[in-house]
């Protein structure tokens, strides 16, 4: 990697400063749209501590699940705890720290960030138990809680395809999260499908800057089904 060419040949060049009790910030929607190798890679650092902002948690066995098996997530800050049975066990029995956040909350808390704006006010969670402890203040006759941006030592994200300077497009629905999550993190890591040459990809297309974009490497996706239901 040199210049504006965000090229890495491996995945542990990727992930290369990622230590133990930083915050991760990880794209993706259930199991659509997760960048699963960079999380793979994460697991064979073996590295503890981590606080991670994502949407939910994976599942059992696949995606950022297999960091709750190592006991490597020290505090998860998500949307819902989903199909995922050991975030779960470990939120009930205090094992694992949780900081349930309400999902429209917590994009624009990792859009905020990556915007640079400190805080917010939002009127989701008033007289909930998402407010204890928050700043809250009536507007034009309605009352808000301020919110804290999010962001990150290290972004993870999930593309379809990029250049070689880090200009990204995701494929359909896999867009989620992974937007945002690309601008809120000190260090933003990018996996794809297909890297192109520069110039390949339509200007009018492009979701995420290179300008956001630290390193972007090509992988190959399990793309696993989150929950498979057939009929009788």
């Amino acid at each position: 990697m040199s210049g504006l060419d965000k090229r890495v040949g491996s995945y542990e060049e990727a992930l290369a400063g990622l230590t133990d009790n930083m915050t991760v910030l990880a794209g993706g929607f259930g199991l659509c749209g997760i960048p699963e190798n960079l999380i793979a890679e994460i697991r064979r650092r073996g590295v503890s501590g981590l606080t991670v902002v994502s949407n939910n948690c994976g599942v059992d066995g696949f995606g950022l699940g297999v960091l709750l098996e190592d006991r490597q997530i020290r505090k998860m800050i998500a949307s819902y705890v989903g199909e995922n049975a050991l975030f779960e066990r470990q939120l009930l029995s205090g094992e694992l720290e949780v900081e349930l956040t309400p999902q429209g909350t917590l994009a624009e808390k990792l859009r905020a960030g990556g915007a640079g704006i400190p805080a917010f006010f939002t009127a989701t969670g008033y007289g909930t138990p998402v407010a204890e402890g928050k700043e809250a203040r009536e507007i034009n006759g309605r009352h808000y809680i301020l919110e804290p941006a999010i962001t990150g030592d290290f972004a993870i994200v999930k593309g379809w395809k990029a250049d070689h300077f880090g200009n990204v497009i995701y494929r359909h629905t896999a867009q989620n999260f992974n937007p945002l999550v690309a601008t809120a993190g000190r260090i933003t890591v990018v996996e794809v499908e297909e890297i192109v040459e520069p110039g390949e990809l339509d200007p009018a297309h492009i979701h995420t800057p290179g300008i956001y974009v630290d390193r972007i490497i090509q992988g190959s996706f399990e793309k696993r089904i989150e929950k498979r239901t057939l009929r009788a």
